[in-house]
């Protein structure tokens, strides 16, 4: 692996695993009432677009971090529409 495509994997793994605080926080708690269903919306938008620039370009960084950045952050939307409006 060279050091660009290890750049890539690194970056594309902090940015996943980000958002797993946030599904975690939800999943135990019942509770996305304070999760902008607005910005969770325009953020699984984008993430399809860099898969697709990912599969455009045949990046696999960028095509598996995306990938698996839409899976968390569908399941943190999914759960806002589920649990939006619930009190803890």
């Amino acid at each position: 692996m060279n050091a660009v495509s290890l750049i890539g994997f690194v970056a594309g793994t902090l940015t996943t695993i980000a958002f797993l605080p946030q599904l975690v926080r939800i999943w135990r708690t019942k509770s996305a009432r304070d999760i902008s269903l607005l910005m969770y919306i325009i953020i699984c938008t984008g993430i399809v677009l860099w898969l697709i620039y990912g599969l455009l370009i045949n990046s696999f960084p960028v095509i598996l971090a995306n990938t698996v950045t839409l899976a968390i952050a569908t399941a943190i939307l999914v759960l806002r529409v589920r649990f939006g409006g619930k009190a803890n």
